[in-house]
């Protein structure tokens, strides 16, 4: 039995307010995407700059079809992974309003996964527009406690569907030349993943640009972002963190459990030191999922610096690695 007003809700969606509901990469604060008031709330609630475009949530292609302009590339594509977490940029249609895209003429559009969302997408008949319910700049929230705790007190609702079961945010693709796909943001979906469709490795084009640089082509390429209050610092795949007695009380994570008791020779646990890992055997699909989370409640012990291990740069950890990159600028 579902434990949320679902009709009370929608209602709102439809009177131009906020609703944090979860993806299946992370939460998002959803809004009416053809209502420019009320996607402007969610600039205005999570601080986010207007040069930082909204992906666009919808039910299905015949929604779709309404709000961009589609090439027979983009039909292959959903047949393989759609509903799920691609998001492509596609020409917009002029019902789409320029505050959702920065201004552009192209629009960031997915059809989610998640059976909570497509929920609300089927009763509203509304595509929402659905960045991540957090801060702008902060972790991305993975369970609907994160929200709680940093934008509950300006949401009247926040829908709880557990745990994201991705854990982090959608792969990026743009289809504005169709004969030259680039993955702006990479994600859950890798470019040996797009290679199925189009025969080629779609090449990666992320940038890190910084916050007064002009409208972003899409979410997910300020340069900084995703990133905890405490420091961040990151050390390479398969090796440990130089420290020095000025590190102060700090956090370890590593990739996977560490197998064998001589990789614990250099660094062991005490006050001022604990270790954490992101799965037991590295799986990157655990290590995805769990990410965003661990750095949430270590961020909330008070410590003075954190250090991250990167994964192997393959597949979705070339996802991994951008995030924690990311997250490591301030």
């Amino acid at each position: 039995m579902r434990d949320y007003p679902i009709e009370e809700i929608v209602e709102a969606l439809r009177s131009g307010d906020l609703v944090a509901l979860p993806t299946e990469t992370v939460y998002g604060l959803a809004a009416n995407a053809l209502d420019p008031l009320a996607v402007k709330k969610i600039f205005e609630v999570k601080g986010r700059p207007f040069i930082d475009p909204l992906i666009v949530h919808a039910y299905d292609l015949e929604q779709v079809e309404k709000l961009a302009f589609l090439t027979d590339i983009v039909y292959k594509l959903a047949d393989k992974f759609w509903p799920g977490p691609l998001t492509l940029v596609l020409p917009k249609k002029t019902i789409v309003p320029d505050i959702v895209t920065a201004g552009l003429e192209n629009v960031a559009i997915r059809i989610p996964r998640h059976p909570i969302f497509r929920e609300f997408l089927a009763a509203s008949k509304l595509p929402l527009a659905a960045p991540s319910a957090n801060p702008f700049g902060y972790l991305s929230p993975t369970e609907a406690r994160h929200v709680q705790k940093t934008l509950g007190s300006k949401l009247k609702y926040i829908v709880d569907g557990g745990p994201c079961p991705i854990g982090f945010e959608s792969t990026i693709l743009s289809l504005i030349n169709p004969d030259n796909p680039k993955i702006l943001r990479p994600g859950p979906i890798s470019a040996e993943d797009l290679e199925h469709i189009f025969g080629f490795k779609p090449n990666y084009a992320m940038t890190s640009a910084s916050n007064h640089e002009g409208a972003q082509m899409s979410p997910g390429l300020l340069k900084s972002h995703y990133s905890p209050r405490t420091a961040l610092r990151l050390f390479d795949f398969g090796n440990i963190p130089n420290l020095d007695d000025r590190v102060g009380k700090h956090a370890i994570v590593f990739v996977k459990r560490p197998q064998k008791p001589q990789e614990f020779q250099v660094i062991e646990e005490t006050d001022t030191c604990k270790i954490f890992w992101l799965s037991e055997n590295g799986d990157l699909n655990e290590v995805g999922k769990n990410l965003f989370s661990l750095l949430e409640r270590l961020d909330a012990q008070g410590l003075d610096c954190i250090f991250a291990e990167v994964v192997e740069n393959k597949g979705i950890g070339i996802a991994i690695n951008d995030r924690l990159k990311r997250a490591s600028c301030k």
